[in-house]
């Protein structure tokens, strides 16, 4: 049976924070019927399977390219390389890599993208949840100590209020400051 691994990432879209990657390894007996793309969980429920994916899954790993990444070298190639760095470190044997999205990393193993695989696929969704996990919990660590700018609240999105936080306050220590805000 082929070792499949699937990857997603968190935080493409803020204006501020980084982005976030995940790689799930799920065995076959995994309670699949509890996955679903992370954007479809409350954020209760989403920690309440974070939790069996990290204890059922095979291998998994998360990992980051930071804001000043994102600027220096595009949110795509930073989301890419987040992926990269989730992948190695599974340290596991992987015979096949699913992607969310349009594009892959250069894995050194089959890596196929798989458009909405967030709603298709098991190892995708575990890893979806994973990376926004992860994310969300960074994000609300910042709000602490960046109250003014509101991030426990929408984690960096170009909402309106980030918005205006930004224009009152000036782009905060995690802003994209390559994107429009």
């Amino acid at each position: 049976m082929a070792i499949i691994c699937g990857i997603d990432e968190a935080g493409r879209g803020p204006l501020a924070g980084p982005v976030c990657a995940a790689a799930v390894i799920l065995p076959k007996d995994f309670p699949f019927e509890i996955l679903r793309d992370s954007k479809k969980l409350s954020p209760k429920r989403r920690l309440e399977v974070e939790k069996v994916i990290k204890e059922g899954a095979v291998a998994w790993s998360v990992a980051w390219a930071s804001h000043r990444e994102i600027d220096q070298i595009n949110i795509l190639k930073a989301t890419l390389r987040a992926m990269e760095r989730s992948f190695e470190r599974l340290n596991t044997a992987v015979d096949l890599v699913v992607v969310d999205g349009n594009q892959t990393p250069q894995l050194g193993v089959p890596c196929y993208p798989i458009i909405q695989g967030d709603n298709q696929v098991w190892e995708i969704m575990a890893a979806s949840i994973l990376a926004k996990c992860a994310r969300d919990r960074f994000m609300e660590r910042v709000d602490k100590l960046y109250p003014q700018y509101g991030y426990a609240q929408h984690k960096g999105y170009p909402t309106k209020g980030h918005k205006e936080a930004c224009r009152q306050w000036g782009p905060s220590p995690i802003q994209r400051l390559t994107f429009n805000y």
